[in-house]
Parts: structure tokens; C-alpha cells; sequence
């Protein structure tokens, strides 16, 4: 029910808020594998240093260093669109929602349920983790129960950064376990009524009941000799990636 939901969800996203940008007469353009040389695998483990050797325009995560997992990994945005932000927004005018004010807590209730939901759907790719989990609901939650810009943009950065704490997590940097909290994402399926609308009711729980009940998944590859580096590889090569095509940002 939630893997359905979850890929119903992406395909959404993916065909309401963006379409591929194309240029007219597109150039042909080189792609190359994200990697590092093994000579810095060996930096790393010695310096915890690391950086990425970028040979082409852009770069592909396809079956990256053999990892199976990632194949077609690039067909859902595209090798030139990392992370989804290149696309051309087209705007539905079908519906026009207004948003309304909830309680704080209300939407961080919702994005924490969303956060621990994500969770579960990482357990086999250990470090490429993206951001693709619920993010049509995120983006609803937080510009329909919230009408304050400043608030929006406090609580979406309080969110993305409990994800990066889970990235922590998957890299084996932070000592916790690498689980999702059980009672928290059960409450999926409350976040919308019958009718579509958003629910905005008080779900019981608040931050400090994190972490409470963890499920922890196993048949996972992580190898205490060879995973720190090819991990830290992985990470370090997926936020090269994101730099590519964010330079303005660097």
C-alpha cells in the first residue's frame, strides 16, 4: 500500500510540477559516470579527504560502480537534471487553492511523518539517497497549512535537515541506527481525508517521541572494511552532482 502510494506520489510530482527543459536545437553533450579515482578512496581513508573528477558535461549514477541497484536511476529526471530543478514549471489552472493557516506543530506533525516515510524506502541504496520520497505532499503541506513565507521556509529547512541528519545516519557518521520510527510513519495515511483535502488534526506525538520506536532493516551490503570508503565515494559523488548543476550556488 505505502511502495503504491509512494510511486503514485513521484509520478505526480514528476508530471505536475516539472517538465524537461529542452533547448530548441539541442547540443550533443558528453556523459560520464560520477566517480573518483581509487587513488582518493585512499586519500579519503587517510586525510577525510575526497573530491570528484568531473570528465564530461554531465554526470550519470546508471549502474554506478557496478551497484545494481542504480540502474535506470537516471531515467527519472534525467542524467542532466541531478535533482529535478531544471525542469520548466507548468502551471495548472484546473483548481487555484488558498492556503490556511495551521498550528505550527500541525505541519511539523506531517513532515515528520513524510521524514520517517522516507526512510523506509532507503534501506538497500546506502548512500545515494535522494530526496524523491512524498515530495508532492511536502509541497502541499507546507504552502496550504502555512500562509507565513518566513515559516514556510523555517520549517522546510527544519525538515531537510532532519534528512540530512538520516544521511549521517546511512554514512554510519552520527553512532545511531539506520531505521525509521514505526508509530510516527504509521500515520501516512492520515495526512489526507477521503476527499483529497488535507487532514489537520492534532496526530498525538511531537519531536521528542523520535526515535521511540525504531525498525531497523536488514540485508543491506554495508561491510565494516570496504564501506566507509565506496560510501563516502557514493555521497561525496551525488553532491558533486548537485554542484554541477547548481554552480551558481558553489
Amino acid at each position: 500500500m505505502l511502495a503504491q502510494l509512494f510511486m503514485r506520489t513521484l509520478s505526480l510530482a514528476a508530471l505536475v510540477t516539472y517538465v524537461a527543459a529542452r533547448p530548441l536545437f539541442p547540443q550533443p553533450k558528453a556523459v560520464g559516470q560520477c566517480d573518483i579515482f581509487s587513488s582518493e578512496i585512499a586519500s579519503y581513508l587517510t586525510h577525510n579527504t575526497i573530491s570528484v573528477a568531473r570528465t564530461s558535461d554531465f554526470c550519470s549514477f546508471d549502474n554506478w560502480r557496478g551497484v545494481s541497484s542504480l540502474n535506470n536511476f537516471d531515467s527519472f529526471y534525467g542524467v542532466e537534471n541531478f535533482d529535478g530543478s531544471q525542469g520548466v514549471q507548468v502551471i495548472s489552472t484546473d483548481q487555484e487553492p488558498v492556503c490556511s493557516t495551521q498550528s505550527i506543530q500541525i505541519v511539523q506533525q506531517r513532515l515528520l511523518v513524510l521524514q520517517e516515510v522516507a526512510k523506509m524506502f532507503v534501506p538497500y541504496t546506502q548512500a545515494l539517497f535522494a530526496i524523491f520520497a512524498d515530495a508532492y505532499h511536502i509541497r502541499r503541506i507546507i504552502t496550504e497549512q502555512l500562509c507565513d513565507v518566513e515559516a514556510q521556509t523555517i520549517v522546510f529547512e527544519q525538515w531537510y535537515s532532519g534528512l540530512h541528519g538520516f544521511s549521517r545516519d546511512l554514512r554510519r557518521h552520527s553512532g545511531r541506527h539506520v531505521g525509521y520510527d514505526r508509530k510516527i510513519s504509521s500515520h501516512h495515511d492520515e495526512i489526507f481525508s477521503y476527499d483529497g483535502s488535507l487532514t489537520s488534526n492534532d496526530f498525538g506525538f511531537s519531536g521528542y517521541d523520535l526515535g521511540k520506536e525504531i525498525v531497523i532493516i536488514n540485508g543491506h551490503n554495508w561491510d565494516d572494511n570496504r564501506s566507509p570508503a565506496s560510501v563516502e565515494g557514493a555521497y561525496r559523488a551525488a553532491n558533486d552532482a548537485y554542484h554541477f548543476i547548481h554552480s551558481d550556488l558553489i
